[in-house]
Formats: C-alpha cells, structure tokens, sequence
C-alpha cells in the first residue's frame, strides 16, 4: 500500500551482506513511515527498481553478478529512474572510488557503517518526483 505522508519514500536497499541490508531497513523503519525493499546483488537490484519505482536507492558498491557501479549506470541509462537519488553505501573511501560513483551516476557517496544521522539527511532531502531527464 502506498503510504501518502509527505514525508515517506520508497527506498531500495541493495546489499549482499544480509545483516547489513536489515539493519539499513530497520534503522529506516525507524526514521519515518517509508516503504523499504531489499535486493541481495545487482541483476536482482535492476529487477526489483523495475518494479518498485524507489525514491531513494542504497546501493552498495561490491556485489555479485554486477556491481553496484554498473547498476547505476544502467539505471541512469532509463529515464524512469532519472528523479531517483542514488547513493553509494561503501566501505570504499577512497578519492577514485568516489570519482567512479559520480561517473556512474551516483549523487552522494557515503562509507559504511551507516549512521543514523547520515540516513536522516538522505531522507530528508527534496523528493525528485518530477524531475526530468
């Protein structure tokens, strides 16, 4: 069901950590009445954007099947998805991975582990609804 807050997003969490991904959606549960998935590696991550249409995508860098930069630029290649914030949720630090987050489309870049603060700021930014490419 489509919650109608203003305040609600519909995020994607894609992380093949297992644990890592249901802390990510407990701790958004947490912040607001959002309506959170979860995909394990890239192929299913494309599968389940499709589909569920996020606001808002968590997206970390190392997965199976295709990573995490090739599934943002395969998502920025769909004009479906060009009002979804993409964020790189990393343990990758570094100054090149950063670059490479932008060159693949990626609007922030943020290290793992996630803090409750940085995921306030994430959800309280301007919806994108609207935008267009």
């Amino acid at each position: 069901m489509l919650s109608t807050s203003p305040d609600s997003r519909r995020v994607l969490v894609v992380d093949d950590g297992v644990g890592a991904a249901k802390m990510l959606q407990l701790l958004l549960s947490k912040l607001g009445p959002h309506e959170i998935e979860i995909a394990h590696d890239g192929i299913s991550a494309l599968e389940t954007a499709k589909r569920f249409a996020p606001d808002l995508v968590l997206l970390d860098i190392g997965l199976p099947r295709m990573d995490g930069y090739e599934v943002a630029r395969r998502l920025r290649d769909s004009a479906e998805f060009n009002s979804t914030t993409l964020v790189a949720v990393t343990g990758y630090s570094g100054a090149e991975e950063r670059q490479r987050s932008v060159e693949a489309g990626f609007n922030d870049h943020v290290v793992k582990p996630v803090d409750l603060e940085t995921l306030k700021r994430l959800l309280n930014c301007p919806k994108r609804n609207g935008a267009s490419g």
